[in-house]
Order: C-alpha cells, then sequence, then structure tokens
C-alpha cells in the first residue's frame, strides 16, 4: 500500500535537461559524495560502446554510477545521451530501492539496448564491464 503524506526525498526525483544529447540524473553527484566523505566506486560506461547507438548513428554520451564502496548500494546515476529521459526511470527505481551494482550486473538487460550501457556501468563499477575497451598497460 502507497504511503499517504510522504515527504518528497528530492534525491529520488529524476532530473531531466532536454538537450542534444539529452541529460539525467538521479542521486547524488560524484562531488557531493566527495563532499560528503563517503568512499566510493564509479562506473563508467561510454554509449559508443553499445551497439544500439552505433546502428543509430548517435555515439556520444555515456553512463555513469557512483556507489558506496563499502555496501556497493547505488548512490546516484548520471546519463548523457539520445533517450536519458527513457533510461533514468530504471536507475531511479534502483536509487530509490537502495540497490546494489551487483543486483543490477547480475540482472538481464536486452541485447542490443540502450538500457546495456547501465548494466555495463554497474560492472565497470568493479572494472568487469564486458564491451568496454580498456587501454592495455604497458
Amino acid at each position: 500500500m502507497i504511503e499517504k503524506n510522504k515527504q518528497v526525498d528530492h534525491n529520488l526525483i529524476p532530473w531531466v535537461i532536454y538537450t542534444e544529447p539529452e541529460i539525467a540524473w538521479v542521486g547524488m553527484s560524484e562531488q557531493a559524495v566527495k563532499r560528503a566523505g563517503v568512499d566510493y566506486k564509479r562506473g563508467l560506461f561510454p554509449y559508443a560502446a553499445t551497439g544500439r547507438v552505433l546502428a543509430a548513428g548517435t555515439p556520444a554520451g555515456s553512463v555513469k554510477i557512483i556507489s558506496d564502496a563499502n555496501t556497493d548500494r547505488v548512490m546516484g546515476v548520471h546519463i548523457v545521451g539520445r533517450s536519458a529521459s527513457e533510461l533514468i526511470g530504471e536507475a531511479v527505481t534502483v536509487v530509490t530501492f537502495e540497490v546494489s551494482t551487483e543486483d543490477i550486473a547480475k540482472t538481464a538487460h536486452a541485447h542490443p539496448t540502450l538500457s546495456e550501457a547501465l548494466h555495463e556501468a554497474a560492472l565497470d563499477v568493479d572494472n568487469l564491464a564486458i564491451h568496454k575497451v580498456v587501454p592495455r598497460k604497458h
């Protein structure tokens, strides 16, 4: 049952800027997490590594996930790119229900889709992204 008269948590509101490319976020920014003194991890996945945006010819953008380094709870998600306004909904659910990056990584995402970028960013928190090109160390 939905609680009535509950206070609005502005940290759980999806913010969207309808530009080209779109910008969307929910939760804390990396700067806010730093200011709060929270030990955190970051996963970043470029749109250009997803087949869907490459096929559409719109490879500009990325998904960034900020998670608590101790609990793995997702604290913020930031998306820049095509359909960011559509993708932020899953991220709002993730932040609202204190989902971990491991939970996102274990959740199947259809291929090829834009939502895979969120999945890959979650994997990247632990340097496990499947489609991200990582430069070799010499």
